[in-house]
């Protein structure tokens, strides 16, 4: 995809909103707790710290941050691996940042009906369903991306972008 394609995709969505996966608000939380634990924090070493600042960027750029309980609760139990003498701090951070998301709730029993249940799992097939035609999705799972891109959902890779100069956020 064209770096022209991925601007036209985030000025569509940035009233109606954005879907944040779990890793890509992790290390947003994670940032905005100590960015320097963003290179020691096992689960977010594959990010650097202009990473988070394209993420930071992201949020304040989009009117709605988007989210789902399944995607709180898989960053919650990765971050339930930091250190303990950081965790009350950490979690207290988390939750200012949590008051500034949209959550939106699907029951289990409807998700685990879905065709796609079974290859994604709970949190994936949340968002699946969640963001059809509502919200684009940052997501750094490429095989989600790649089924979002199959069954015309709006998604960016952050893998795609992370690399690039991104003045429209500015």
């Amino acid at each position: 995809m064209s770096m022209d394609y991925y601007v036209e995709l985030i000025y569509r969505y940035q009233g109606k909103g954005i879907l944040i996966d779990t890793n890509l608000l992790l290390v947003y939380f994670i940032g905005s707790y100590d960015s320097s634990l963003i290179s020691k924090f096992k689960c977010t070493l594959a990010f650097t710290l202009e990473d988070f600042y394209l993420l930071e960027r992201v949020f304040n750029f989009f009117k709605r941050i988007v989210t789902t309980p399944n995607i709180l609760t898989e960053v919650n139990s990765l971050a339930n691996q930091l250190p303990q003498n950081i965790k009350l701090s950490y979690y207290t951070t988390m939750a200012q940042h949590i008051s500034r998301l949209e959550e939106h709730y699907l029951t289990s029993i409807k998700l685990c009906s879905l065709d796609h249940f079974i290859k994604f799992g709970l949190a994936d097939s949340a968002i699946i369903e969640l963001v059809k035609g509502k919200y684009l999705v940052l997501t750094d799972d490429f095989r989600l991306a790649n089924y979002l891109q199959t069954v015309n959902i709006d998604v960016i890779n952050f893998n795609h972008i992370r690399a690039q100069n991104w003045g429209i956020f500015s």
